[in-house]
């Protein structure tokens, strides 16, 4: 993959940009524009892999325990980037050191924890279809903290996305819901929670970061919480002695690894040169497209599929086009 350009920040406002309520002296990002061929591109690549990882969660999750499997999978990452992390350190402004860490934090640390935790109970294709709420909290925050616009047509396009998140979570969730997803819906709601932050973190880089590389994002963000994630591990847990005494504990790792290299730390290097080509909508939305694929590997790996998906990802996707040509 080539390096990543810098962009330049404008050197006016985009129209529809105000001063955001979370600092004094707002750095503005990039006006809005019609995404291009390479941007859908990468959302393309970005929707397989990221749905992708929902069965390699399921997979570690057979020998880790949830809270293992959220730090080594940040452990993980931040090793792989962590010559570029070296590299950049010394070029960052400490300014953006705070967002860096909030970025990190909301979007990348919590988020690994809560969706491992919600899947100890949860089918990982409907995990995969819960993370599609990205998108709708990507345009709250935008809205509330950052003045990006919101037009009706971006509402009904929201709008039928979560509607085909809720038809496949409470009539397609599985081969029957009555009887399997009553007792373990509420853990949902961790990956309701996770959304939220990651909707708070496509904002921040977007116009906190948006002076800085993709590569120098993801390294730097996974530098600042790779330390307490793999301290954790390595104390806080029963990690190492998994690895060397139970049975199966590397292939599952091998999971793991495979988890943060392609869906921690590429694919947030992708998303983040997505959301500085784009919009911070646009790039959300590829987790309209993730539950197609996350579904698709439950399948295969013996999780049912019925009508109530194939309803719901038609309206998800129905979503996905309004928003796409919504001005």
């Amino acid at each position: 993959m080539p390096a990543p350009t810098l962009p330049q920040a404008p050197s006016h406002p985009p129209a529809d940009a105000v001063a955001p309520a979370v600092s004094a002296a707002p750095e503005v990002g990039p006006a809005e524009a019609a995404p291009s061929a390479a941007a859908w591109g990468l959302l393309g690549v970005l929707s397989l892999i990221w749905g992708t990882s929902f069965i390699l969660m399921k997979k570690g999750l057979v020998v880790f325990s949830a809270l293992e499997l959220g730090a080594a999978r940040v452990s993980v990452a931040a090793a792989l980037l962590l010559p570029f992390a070296l590299r950049e350190i010394g070029r960052v402004e400490r300014r953006h050191l705070k967002w860096l860490a909030l970025s990190g934090t909301v979007g990348t640390l919590i988020p690994a924890f809560l969706f491992a935790y919600a899947e100890t109970k949860l089918a990982s294709g409907l995990a995969g279809v819960l993370n599609a709420l990205t998108a709708v909290f990507a345009l709250l925050v935008g809205a509330l903290l950052f003045g990006q616009r919101l037009t009706g047509l971006r509402v009904l396009g929201i709008g039928l996305g979560l509607l085909g998140t809720v038809v496949l979570m409470l009539l397609g969730g599985s081969g029957d819901a009555a009887a399997n997803n009553a007792g373990s819906a509420w853990y949902g709601l961790y990956i309701v929670a996770a959304t939220v932050g990651y909707g708070l973190s496509v904002n921040v880089i977007k116009h906190r970061l948006h002076a800085l590389t993709p590569v120098a994002v993801t390294s730097l963000l996974l530098l600042l919480i790779g330390g307490p994630a793999l301290a954790y591990l390595l104390l806080g847990t029963s990690f190492v002695h998994k690895l060397a005494t139970v049975p199966g504990a590397w292939p599952a790792f091998g999971y793991i690894a495979l988890l943060a290299t392609m869906s921690t730390a590429v694919a947030t290097v992708l998303f983040n040169m997505l959301i500085q080509r784009s919009t911070t909508l646009f790039a959300s939305s590829s987790t309209y497209l993730i539950p197609i694929v996350a579904l698709a590997w439950g399948t295969l790996d013996g999780e049912n599929f019925n009508l109530w998906h194939a309803a719901g990802m038609v309206i998800i996707l129905a979503g996905v086009f309004i928003i796409h040509r919504a001005r």
